[in-house]
Protein backbone atom coordinates (compact mmCIF):
# COMPACT_ATOMS: atom_id res chain seq x y z
CA UNK A 1 0.00 0.00 0.00
CA UNK A 2 3.01 2.29 0.40
CA UNK A 3 2.28 3.33 -3.59
CA UNK A 4 -0.62 5.50 -1.91
CA UNK A 5 2.04 8.35 -2.41
CA UNK A 6 2.01 7.78 -5.48
CA UNK A 7 -1.53 8.31 -6.10
CA UNK A 8 -2.89 11.52 -7.33
CA UNK A 9 -6.36 11.12 -5.55
CA UNK A 10 -4.80 10.03 -1.97
CA UNK A 11 -2.43 13.19 -2.57
CA UNK A 12 -5.86 15.21 -3.48
CA UNK A 13 -6.78 14.07 0.51
CA UNK A 14 -3.59 14.73 2.00
CA UNK A 15 -3.72 18.34 0.65
CA UNK A 16 -7.38 19.23 1.55
CA UNK A 17 -6.25 17.87 5.05
CA UNK A 18 -3.54 20.40 5.25
CA UNK A 19 -5.44 23.33 3.65
CA UNK A 20 -7.83 22.94 7.03
CA UNK A 21 -7.84 25.98 8.92
CA UNK A 22 -6.29 24.43 12.22
CA UNK A 23 -4.02 25.74 15.09
CA UNK A 24 -0.96 23.69 13.00
CA UNK A 25 1.98 25.75 14.76
CA UNK A 26 0.42 23.74 18.47
CA UNK A 27 2.29 21.08 16.85
CA UNK A 28 5.36 21.90 14.94
CA UNK A 29 8.19 20.22 16.07
CA UNK A 30 6.44 18.26 18.65
CA UNK A 31 7.08 13.97 19.11
CA UNK A 32 3.90 11.94 18.34
CA UNK A 33 3.56 7.91 19.77
CA UNK A 34 1.02 6.69 17.35
CA UNK A 35 -0.26 3.11 17.81
CA UNK A 36 -2.19 1.29 15.45
CA UNK A 37 -0.02 2.96 12.86
CA UNK A 38 -0.35 0.71 9.69
CA UNK A 39 -3.65 0.47 10.77
CA UNK A 40 -7.17 2.42 8.86
CA UNK A 41 -7.03 5.52 10.48
CA UNK A 42 -3.12 5.38 12.21
CA UNK A 43 -1.48 5.27 8.68
CA UNK A 44 -3.49 7.79 6.97
CA UNK A 45 -2.65 10.22 10.15
CA UNK A 46 0.98 9.61 9.66
CA UNK A 47 0.50 10.27 5.68
CA UNK A 48 -1.20 13.70 6.45
CA UNK A 49 1.31 14.68 9.47
CA UNK A 50 4.71 14.63 7.43
CA UNK A 51 2.30 15.85 4.27
CA UNK A 52 1.72 19.06 5.99
CA UNK A 53 5.55 19.32 6.82
CA UNK A 54 5.23 21.00 9.88
CA UNK A 55 8.60 19.08 11.08
CA UNK A 56 7.02 16.80 13.86
CA UNK A 57 9.03 13.42 14.96
CA UNK A 58 6.75 10.21 14.90
CA UNK A 59 7.17 7.23 16.66
CA UNK A 60 4.73 4.64 14.77
CA UNK A 61 4.01 1.60 16.85
CA UNK A 62 2.92 -1.91 15.58
CA UNK A 63 3.01 -5.54 16.08
CA UNK A 64 4.47 -6.44 12.48
CA UNK A 65 7.55 -4.58 11.21
CA UNK A 66 7.32 -6.13 7.53
CA UNK A 67 3.67 -4.92 7.14
CA UNK A 68 5.53 -1.70 8.83
CA UNK A 69 8.19 -1.21 6.43
CA UNK A 70 5.96 -1.98 3.44
CA UNK A 71 3.46 0.35 4.54
CA UNK A 72 6.13 3.51 4.96
CA UNK A 73 8.72 2.46 2.63
CA UNK A 74 8.85 6.22 1.70
CA UNK A 75 9.61 7.31 5.59
CA UNK A 76 11.57 4.47 6.74
CA UNK A 77 14.90 5.80 6.44
CA UNK A 78 14.12 9.72 7.54
CA UNK A 79 15.46 10.61 10.89
CA UNK A 80 12.21 11.95 11.98
CA UNK A 81 10.04 8.55 11.49
CA UNK A 82 11.01 5.62 14.17
CA UNK A 83 8.94 2.53 14.15
CA UNK A 84 8.94 0.62 17.11
CA UNK A 85 7.51 -3.06 17.30
CA UNK A 86 5.73 -3.34 20.53
CA UNK A 87 2.69 -4.95 22.04
CA UNK A 88 0.94 -2.35 23.68
CA UNK A 89 -0.57 -4.74 26.38
CA UNK A 90 2.95 -4.89 27.52
CA UNK A 91 5.17 -1.71 29.24
CA UNK A 92 6.04 0.32 26.69
CA UNK A 93 9.49 1.17 26.04
CA UNK A 94 10.87 3.75 23.92
CA UNK A 95 14.22 5.32 24.22
CA UNK A 96 12.68 9.19 24.32
CA UNK A 97 12.88 12.15 26.51
CA UNK A 98 9.96 13.82 25.82
CA UNK A 99 6.68 12.87 23.95
CA UNK A 100 4.04 16.04 23.12
CA UNK A 101 1.24 13.90 21.79
CA UNK A 102 -0.19 10.92 21.43
CA UNK A 103 -3.12 8.90 19.37
CA UNK A 104 -3.93 5.61 20.48
CA UNK A 105 -5.47 3.52 17.69
CA UNK A 106 -4.43 0.31 18.24
CA UNK A 107 -7.71 -2.09 18.38
CA UNK A 108 -9.38 -4.72 16.57
CA UNK A 109 -11.78 -3.11 14.61
CA UNK A 110 -13.84 -5.72 12.68
CA UNK A 111 -15.68 -9.00 13.51
CA UNK A 112 -13.45 -11.78 12.61
CA UNK A 113 -11.05 -10.10 15.34
CA UNK A 114 -13.72 -10.17 17.66
CA UNK A 115 -14.68 -13.13 17.48
CA UNK A 116 -11.70 -15.06 17.16
CA UNK A 117 -9.21 -12.90 19.87
CA UNK A 118 -11.43 -11.83 22.05
CA UNK A 119 -9.12 -11.88 24.87
CA UNK A 120 -7.01 -8.76 22.82
CA UNK A 121 -9.84 -7.53 21.69
CA UNK A 122 -10.55 -6.53 25.35
CA UNK A 123 -7.29 -5.91 26.53
CA UNK A 124 -5.83 -3.56 23.68
CA UNK A 125 -8.29 -1.00 24.89
CA UNK A 126 -7.87 -0.95 28.36
CA UNK A 127 -4.38 -2.22 29.08
CA UNK A 128 -2.85 -0.99 26.18
CA UNK A 129 -4.69 2.10 27.26
CA UNK A 130 -3.24 2.23 30.77
CA UNK A 131 -0.17 1.72 29.14
CA UNK A 132 0.06 4.45 26.51
CA UNK A 133 -1.32 6.51 29.12
CA UNK A 134 1.17 5.91 32.05
CA UNK A 135 4.23 6.50 29.26
CA UNK A 136 2.47 9.72 28.47
CA UNK A 137 2.39 10.41 31.50
CA UNK A 138 5.99 10.00 32.37
CA UNK A 139 7.22 11.88 29.53
CA UNK A 140 5.29 15.06 29.42
CA UNK A 141 2.53 14.47 27.48
CA UNK A 142 0.53 17.91 26.01
CA UNK A 143 -2.66 15.62 24.93
CA UNK A 144 -3.50 12.12 24.78
CA UNK A 145 -6.12 11.19 21.93
CA UNK A 146 -8.03 7.80 22.49
CA UNK A 147 -9.79 6.86 19.34
CA UNK A 148 -12.85 5.37 20.29
CA UNK A 149 -16.31 4.38 18.98
CA UNK A 150 -19.59 4.18 17.75
CA UNK A 151 -20.21 1.14 19.45
CA UNK A 152 -20.14 2.70 22.83
CA UNK A 153 -23.13 4.09 22.38
CA UNK A 154 -24.98 0.31 22.34
CA UNK A 155 -28.30 -0.05 21.03
CA UNK A 156 -30.52 2.27 20.04
CA UNK A 157 -33.36 2.21 22.43
CA UNK A 158 -35.69 3.83 20.30
CA UNK A 159 -35.99 7.66 21.89
CA UNK A 160 -33.58 8.98 19.38
CA UNK A 161 -32.75 8.99 16.32
CA UNK A 162 -28.87 10.06 16.20
CA UNK A 163 -26.89 9.44 19.22
CA UNK A 164 -25.50 12.69 20.70
CA UNK A 165 -22.06 12.52 23.31
CA UNK A 166 -24.25 11.96 26.10
CA UNK A 167 -26.16 9.18 24.86
CA UNK A 168 -25.90 5.82 26.75
CA UNK A 169 -27.72 2.68 24.55
CA UNK A 170 -28.02 -0.90 25.66
CA UNK A 171 -25.03 -3.47 25.73
CA UNK A 172 -25.63 -6.46 26.66
CA UNK A 173 -22.79 -7.13 28.53
CA UNK A 174 -22.59 -10.80 29.12
CA UNK A 175 -21.81 -11.88 24.99
CA UNK A 176 -18.23 -12.54 23.51
CA UNK A 177 -19.74 -9.55 21.19
CA UNK A 178 -19.61 -7.02 23.76
CA UNK A 179 -16.18 -7.49 24.71
CA UNK A 180 -15.14 -4.61 21.99
CA UNK A 181 -18.17 -1.73 23.28
CA UNK A 182 -17.52 -2.50 26.79
CA UNK A 183 -13.68 -1.86 26.30
CA UNK A 184 -13.86 1.23 24.70
CA UNK A 185 -16.25 2.38 27.35
CA UNK A 186 -13.91 1.05 29.88
CA UNK A 187 -11.02 3.07 28.02
CA UNK A 188 -12.88 6.31 27.90
CA UNK A 189 -13.75 5.54 31.70
CA UNK A 190 -9.72 5.28 32.09
CA UNK A 191 -8.99 8.52 30.52
CA UNK A 192 -11.19 10.30 32.66
CA UNK A 193 -9.31 8.40 35.40
CA UNK A 194 -6.01 10.16 34.31
CA UNK A 195 -7.35 13.13 33.67
CA UNK A 196 -8.64 13.49 37.64
CA UNK A 197 -5.81 11.43 39.44
CA UNK A 198 -2.68 12.83 36.85
CA UNK A 199 -3.85 16.14 35.58
CA UNK A 200 -2.95 15.40 32.03
CA UNK A 201 -5.53 16.41 29.06
CA UNK A 202 -6.92 13.69 26.98
CA UNK A 203 -9.60 13.82 24.56
CA UNK A 204 -12.16 10.98 23.04
CA UNK A 205 -13.26 11.12 18.97
CA UNK A 206 -15.55 8.84 18.66
CA UNK A 207 -15.54 7.11 15.17
CA UNK A 208 -18.44 6.02 12.84
CA UNK A 209 -17.63 3.05 10.96
CA UNK A 210 -14.79 4.10 8.66
CA UNK A 211 -13.66 3.17 5.02
CA UNK A 212 -11.04 4.18 2.81
CA UNK A 213 -8.05 3.34 0.71
CA UNK A 214 -5.83 2.69 3.61
CA UNK A 215 -8.11 -0.04 4.29
CA UNK A 216 -6.21 -3.42 5.71
CA UNK A 217 -6.66 -6.42 3.40
CA UNK A 218 -7.32 -8.63 6.62
CA UNK A 219 -10.63 -6.21 7.39
CA UNK A 220 -13.79 -8.38 7.47
CA UNK A 221 -16.44 -5.56 8.44
CA UNK A 222 -19.03 -5.76 5.88
CA UNK A 223 -17.94 -2.50 4.18
CA UNK A 224 -14.39 -4.05 3.63
CA UNK A 225 -15.84 -7.25 1.84
CA UNK A 226 -17.97 -5.60 -0.70
CA UNK A 227 -14.81 -3.37 -1.10
CA UNK A 228 -13.34 -6.46 -1.63
CA UNK A 229 -15.66 -8.32 -3.68
CA UNK A 230 -15.61 -5.28 -6.09
CA UNK A 231 -12.39 -5.31 -6.66
CA UNK A 232 -12.14 -8.34 -7.49
CA UNK A 233 -15.09 -8.14 -10.04
CA UNK A 234 -17.00 -10.32 -7.97
CA UNK A 235 -20.56 -10.41 -6.68
CA UNK A 236 -21.27 -8.36 -3.60
CA UNK A 237 -22.14 -10.88 -0.91
CA UNK A 238 -25.00 -9.39 1.91
CA UNK A 239 -25.06 -11.37 5.09
CA UNK A 240 -27.98 -10.29 6.21
CA UNK A 241 -31.44 -8.16 5.16
CA UNK A 242 -29.30 -5.09 4.85
CA UNK A 243 -31.95 -2.87 6.83
CA UNK A 244 -28.69 -1.72 9.42
CA UNK A 245 -28.81 2.09 9.06
CA UNK A 246 -25.05 3.22 10.24
CA UNK A 247 -23.40 5.97 9.72
CA UNK A 248 -19.96 6.28 7.74
CA UNK A 249 -16.65 8.44 7.67
CA UNK A 250 -14.44 8.36 4.54
CA UNK A 251 -10.81 7.91 6.01
CA UNK A 252 -9.79 11.72 5.27
CA UNK A 253 -12.69 12.45 6.74
CA UNK A 254 -12.35 10.67 9.67
CA UNK A 255 -8.44 11.34 10.10
CA UNK A 256 -9.51 16.01 9.75
CA UNK A 257 -12.35 15.23 12.62
CA UNK A 258 -9.28 13.45 14.96
CA UNK A 259 -7.32 16.50 14.45
CA UNK A 260 -10.04 19.27 14.82
CA UNK A 261 -10.18 16.79 17.97
CA UNK A 262 -7.00 17.03 18.95
CA UNK A 263 -6.24 20.62 18.38
CA UNK A 264 -9.25 22.12 19.53
CA UNK A 265 -11.53 19.99 21.40
CA UNK A 266 -11.81 20.56 24.92
CA UNK A 267 -10.07 18.34 27.77
CA UNK A 268 -11.87 15.51 28.43
CA UNK A 269 -14.69 16.14 25.79
CA UNK A 270 -15.73 13.30 23.42
CA UNK A 271 -16.84 14.16 19.70
CA UNK A 272 -18.71 12.23 17.33
CA UNK A 273 -16.66 11.97 13.67
CA UNK A 274 -19.54 11.66 10.97
CA UNK A 275 -22.10 13.04 8.74
CA UNK A 276 -25.62 13.23 7.87
CA UNK A 277 -24.68 12.73 3.50
CA UNK A 278 -22.92 8.96 4.84
CA UNK A 279 -26.19 7.63 6.69
CA UNK A 280 -27.17 4.52 4.78
CA UNK A 281 -28.50 1.46 5.05
CA UNK A 282 -26.35 -1.62 4.61
CA UNK A 283 -28.52 -3.07 1.40
CA UNK A 284 -28.17 0.69 -0.17
CA UNK A 285 -24.30 0.29 0.46
CA UNK A 286 -23.91 -2.81 -0.91
CA UNK A 287 -25.73 -1.74 -4.11
CA UNK A 288 -23.43 1.62 -4.65
CA UNK A 289 -20.43 -0.94 -4.47
CA UNK A 290 -21.97 -3.83 -7.11
CA UNK A 291 -23.03 -0.95 -9.23
CA UNK A 292 -20.01 0.49 -9.84
CA UNK A 293 -18.62 -2.92 -10.36
CA UNK A 294 -20.84 -3.90 -12.65
CA UNK A 295 -22.48 -6.87 -10.82
CA UNK A 296 -25.10 -7.96 -8.34
CA UNK A 297 -26.15 -8.23 -4.80
CA UNK A 298 -26.68 -12.04 -3.57
CA UNK A 299 -27.88 -13.07 -0.10
CA UNK A 300 -26.00 -15.29 1.98
CA UNK A 301 -25.77 -16.95 5.53
CA UNK A 302 -22.67 -16.20 7.82
CA UNK A 303 -20.88 -18.68 9.30
CA UNK A 304 -20.38 -19.41 13.10
CA UNK A 305 -17.61 -17.35 13.64
CA UNK A 306 -18.38 -14.08 11.74
CA UNK A 307 -21.96 -14.21 13.19
CA UNK A 308 -20.22 -14.09 16.90
CA UNK A 309 -18.16 -11.20 15.56
CA UNK A 310 -21.46 -9.10 14.44
CA UNK A 311 -22.69 -5.49 15.78
CA UNK A 312 -26.19 -6.54 16.97
CA UNK A 313 -27.07 -2.36 16.63
CA UNK A 314 -29.49 -1.98 13.36
CA UNK A 315 -29.76 1.76 13.84
CA UNK A 316 -26.14 3.84 14.68
CA UNK A 317 -26.33 6.91 13.56
CA UNK A 318 -24.28 9.88 15.00
CA UNK A 319 -25.20 13.62 15.71
CA UNK A 320 -21.76 15.67 14.87
CA UNK A 321 -22.89 18.99 15.93
CA UNK A 322 -20.12 19.42 18.66
CA UNK A 323 -17.40 18.65 16.22
CA UNK A 324 -18.78 20.84 13.40
CA UNK A 325 -19.19 23.30 16.18
CA UNK A 326 -15.38 23.41 16.16
CA UNK A 327 -14.79 24.26 12.54
CA UNK A 328 -14.98 20.64 10.91
CA UNK A 329 -17.00 19.24 7.92
CA UNK A 330 -17.04 16.29 6.12
CA UNK A 331 -15.39 16.60 2.43
CA UNK A 332 -17.22 13.40 1.06
CA UNK A 333 -20.60 12.20 0.65
CA UNK A 334 -20.97 8.11 0.97
CA UNK A 335 -20.91 7.67 -2.90
CA UNK A 336 -18.03 10.06 -3.75
CA UNK A 337 -16.39 8.33 -0.63
CA UNK A 338 -16.83 4.93 -2.20
CA UNK A 339 -15.84 6.14 -5.83
CA UNK A 340 -12.48 7.42 -4.61
CA UNK A 341 -11.50 4.29 -2.73
CA UNK A 342 -12.82 1.57 -5.24
CA UNK A 343 -11.03 4.21 -7.98
CA UNK A 344 -7.54 4.04 -5.33
CA UNK A 345 -7.87 0.08 -4.61
CA UNK A 346 -8.16 -0.61 -7.99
Amino acid sequence: MSNLLNNELYIEDLDKIASLDLPWDKIKGKTFVISGATGMIGSCLIDALYHKDIDVKIYALGRNEQKAKDRFAEYWDREDFTFVACDINKVIDIDVDKVDYIFHAASSTHPKAYSTQPISTVTANIIGTNNLLEFGTQHGIERFVFASSVEIYGENRGDVDKFDEDYCGFIDCNTLRAGYPESKRAGEALCQAYIAEKGIEVVLPRLSRVYGPTLLATDTKALSQFLHKAIAGEDIVLKSEGNQLYSYSYVADAVSGVLYTMLLGENGGAYNIADPASDITLKELAGIIAGYADRKVIFELPDAVEAAGYSRATKALLDSTKLKGLGWKAQYNIKDGLTRTLTMLK
